[in-house]
């Protein structure tokens, strides 16, 4: 087996190790598919992965349900350091306006890798996302949405969006989506951090 082949199969172990722990409550190997100085960027949280630990541990006791589920992966590798793109979902279930609700959010993650003292880890998780949906369990149910307030919310996670805020979450307004300006600079700033400058803010 080449150093190659081995480097992309020890990467993508990472990226399903993420999903798969994350979701299942495996908080102390979680951390381990980070760096010391890894960066989450989510709708609803931006910071150090240890932080995002922390409040993720803090939302899983309250009740709160997101869950992760991956496809394809697309890894572009430059020495000691990739750049990794995967297929995801997001499903988060919540009250939408007193009815149950699953919003299932589609994009990529976008992972900025490297490979430090012989181990692969996440230096910066960075999602895109594409589009999204509500559906009440209920099929029957009746979902009454603020149109004005959904209006406010980016396109390609509207929903999603709305019903964090629904049960108090701070959403960021500028997250990369499908096409645009933050998804256009996300690209060249993987390219630079591919091509050995620095991954900057």
């Amino acid at each position: 087996m080449t150093q190659d082949l081995l480097d992309r199969l020890t990467i993508r172990d990472l990226i399903e190790n993420w999903a798969l722990w994350r979701d299942a409550g495996d908080w102390e190997r979680f951390a381990t598919v980070w760096h010391d100085d890894g960066v989450m960027m989510a709708t609803w949280f931006q910071g150090p992965a240890r932080e995002f630990i922390r409040v993720t541990q803090e939302g899983w006791d309250k009740g709160v349900s997101i869950l992760h589920f991956l496809g394809g992966t697309s890894i572009d590798l430059v020495g000691d350091r990739a750049i990794v793109q995967t297929k995801m979902t997001i499903s988060q279930r919540g009250d939408v306006q007193g009815v149950l609700c699953d919003v299932v959010c589609t994009g990529r993650f976008y992972d900025f890798v490297e490979k430090r003292n012989g181990r692969w880890g996440l230096v910066l998780r960075q999602p895109i996302y594409e589009k999204d949906r509500v559906d009440p369990l209920d099929p029957m149910a009746k979902l009454h949405l603020d149109q004005a307030a959904m209006a406010t919310f980016p396109k390609g996670y509207r929903h999603l969006a709305y019903i964090q805020t629904q049960i108090g979450y701070a959403v960021k307004l500028d997250m990369p989506q499908l096409t645009g300006t933050e998804v256009e600079q996300l690209y060249t700033r993987g390219a630079s951090w591919l091509a050995g400058e620095k991954l900057g803010a």
